[in-house]
């Protein structure tokens, strides 16, 4: 199948040309801001890439749930394979496709893992059914269908009829110290606008990079 011709042009507002008081997070959260306010789809939504022991890198979309620490943060299974990946190499990379304001965000960090508290603080916010759907499932083990899951969820909601669902054991949240972003606003023609941003000793440097 060719898709040399699916093609759009772009335009945009142009990114900041002086850079020298430059603040990638708080640019960050204009931009992410501004997504929410044009109803993208799922604005904080970013595609998170890890590396295993085995040297391969995968990738999947999750949920940003948090920017606090200069870090952001995401929930998940420990004991799924981005956790293991995590666990190997506690390193990541986060992108954020904004196609109705033809804006992309790249953010690159090391990866700590939350406190219990933090975990059990945010777990108690979640919808119960997504509580006891942490109970049901085991992230990425096989199943035979998905009824098995279902029978699971029946099963951890009829164990904790009653009561609050606490957090389990092997969920809870990460996050990631950002040291580089990435800009990127597209413009017509392919000449794209793009600014990124390093942390250093001294806090933030920031240049404009070609597309």
């Amino acid at each position: 199948m060719s898709l040399h011709d699916v093609r759009r042009d772009y335009s945009g507002d142009a990114l900041p040309q002086d850079l020298t008081s430059f603040e990638p997070w708080k640019f960050f959260t204009d931009w992410l801001d501004a997504a929410i306010a044009a109803d993208e789809v799922e604005p904080n939504a970013m595609l998170l890439a890890t590396i295993g022991a085995d040297g391969r890198p995968r990738s999947r979309v999750v949920l940003l749930k948090e920017t606090s620490q200069n870090g952001l943060v995401f929930f998940t299974h420990y004991t799924s394979p981005k956790g293991e990946e995590l666990a190997a190499n506690p390193v990541a990379s986060a992108t954020f496709w904004w196609p109705g304001l033809m804006r992309q965000v790249r953010a690159v960090g090391a990866v700590t893992k939350l406190t219990r508290q933090e975990n059990e603080t945010y777990f108690a916010k979640r919808p119960r059914a997504s509580q006891l759907g942490a109970w049901a499932s085991r992230q990425s083990t096989p199943i035979v269908s998905h009824d098995d899951l279902l029978e699971a969820a029946a099963q951890a909601s009829e164990r904790f009829e009653g009561k609050d669902v606490p957090c389990p054991p092997e969920w809870g949240g990460y996050r990631i110290d950002v040291d580089e972003f990435e800009f990127w606003q597209g413009q017509s023609g392919r000449l794209h606008d793009r600014v990124l941003a390093r942390r250093n000793v001294d806090g933030w440097s920031a240049i404009h990079i070609q597309p």
